[in-house]
């Protein structure tokens, strides 16, 4: 990753509290994101491939599928409550330290997955188990991205705030390599017996080096100059921030819920799509590891696009890109599941990384600088984590509507789900339309115009 700086000093603040570094924190939310995502993406993995038969009845193999892709979903339920908590402990006690919390919580339950008893073992308390794990995670990892890309933000020169804002999720689709890659050996190499009986356990039981990891990265990264500034003055602290934002700003946060719905793109792809692809009742027939490799190339291709179209949005806008990525990305995730229909792992590589290397990541790689850019700084991160999680939260639950509306032994899936996608990506598209637009403006003109 090189990353270099231009632009002068934040106007308007307060001398003697340090200068900016836009490098450092990058760099810092890059490696929390990866380290955090690992964790997150992890589960999400192992939901659609090994979760529906060790933790679930297994008598019906449609309600075991739903209910594994809900424990997924239950992570998301969560975030809401996390977003307001660590929203709120960001804006009044710091990113630094937010971030630092988030990625002990997140590192603990990870871990704890990796211990579970299966269902066979213990019967119904092992899916109860993983439910509590599952929301202690969503809890955590409501903070990440918002702390990260709000102290890049505060950190970076005004011209550059997308390009450096844009490495805190390329270093998430990290996060989701990272766990892709210790999942594929395992998956690939061990025979499924042994590879559901332990095999799984291994990538989850890794996760202990997070907790030390996350520790040591979060503890060094300085707060945002701007951000102490406001806080010697205690604006930061004289409002609690989820209070505040619901009396001044309410059309924002339900413009950025709405357009969060354009995670359904991947929701669609690589959740509902890997469990179309390798589950039995759809009768495809792809092997689990197959579709790690395709999971681990859209990640791959993310990695590549995402400084690119980052760096692009502080040129031409965000707005911009977020539309054209939101509605090609709905548009080509019909076809992707119609590569996935015709068994044919070509077409497979192709369209996912059209749809997730390329459109997906236009709206991906500057949805965060856009949101931070829509709240002011006392509300910022509080703004950024409940927007982005409560829209998260219902778009979490697409994959279990897309297996109820198109269940095993449907016909036609591919046009159905990927008509329902492009639907939800154009109400997406028409909210960031009346979202206002950032394009050229510095971070302190926003924070006057958004003043309330």
């Amino acid at each position: 990753m090189s990353i270099t700086t231009t632009g002068n000093a934040q106007p308007g603040l307060k001398a003697g509290i340090g200068g900016r570094d836009p490098k450092k924190a990058a760099m810092s939310g890059w490696i929390g994101g990866a380290l955090e995502y690992y964790d997150f993406a992890l589960y999400g993995l192992a939901a659609t491939l090994v979760f529906p038969a060790i933790f679930f009845p297994s008598e019906n193999p449609t309600v075991a599928i739903i209910a594994s892709l809900a424990t997924y979903a239950v992570g998301y339920v969560s975030r809401p409550v996390g977003a307001i908590v660590l929203g709120a402990y960001g804006d009044r006690h710091g990113r630094k330290n937010v971030l630092v919390l988030a990625m002990l919580l997140m590192g603990f339950a990870t871990f704890a997955v990796g211990l579970l008893p299966t269902y066979g073992q213990v019967g119904i308390l092992a899916p109860v188990l993983l439910v509590i794990l599952r929301l202690i995670q969503g809890f955590a990892v409501a903070g990440e991205l918002g702390g990260a890309s709000a102290m890049i933000v505060e950190h970076s020169p005004d011209a550059r705030r997308g390009f450096f804002a844009s490495f805190s999720l390329q270093g998430t689709q990290v996060g989701s390599i990272l766990a892709t890659g210790v999942l594929l050996p395992l998956a690939a190499l061990l025979p499924a017996d042994q590879f559901q009986s332990w095999g799984w356990r291994v990538p989850f039981l890794l996760s202990a080096f997070v907790i030390l990891a996350g520790y040591i990265i979060r503890r060094r990264v300085q707060e945002p100059p701007a951000y102490l500034a406001q806080s010697e003055t205690g604006t930061a602290k004289r409002r609690f921030p989820i209070l505040d934002l619901l009396r001044t700003h309410p059309r924002v946060m339900i413009l950025c819920v709405i357009m969060t719905f354009t995670n359904v793109v991947g929701m669609a792809t690589l959740i509902f799509g890997v469990s179309y692809a390798t589950q039995e009742g759809y009768g495809i027939g792809f092997s689990s590891s197959e579709f790690l490799w395709v999971t681990l190339v859209a990640n791959l291709a993310a990695v590549a696009t995402i400084p690119v179209f980052g760096a692009l949005s502080d040129r031409i806008g965000r707005r911009t890109l977020m539309v054209a990525g939101g509605i090609g990305g709905g548009l080509m995730s019909g076809g992707y599941l119609w590569a996935i229909d015709q068994k044919s792992l070509f077409l497979v590589f192709v369209f996912v990384v059209i749809v997730q290397g390329i459109f997906f990541q236009m709206w991906n790689a500057t949805f965060a600088t856009f949101f931070q850019e829509q709240f002011p700084m006392r509300i910022r991160v509080t703004g950024f984590a409940v927007s982005q999680n409560v829209g998260l939260m219902i778009a979490s639950f697409f994959p279990s509507i897309f297996t109820a509306v198109a269940p095993p032994g449907s016909a036609n899936v591919p046009v159905v789900i990927g008509l329902i996608t492009f639907g939800i990506c154009v109400v997406a598209a028409v909210a960031t339309f009346l979202s206002s637009d950032t394009k050229g403006k510095s971070l302190e003109d926003l924070e006057v115009h958004k003043a309330g």
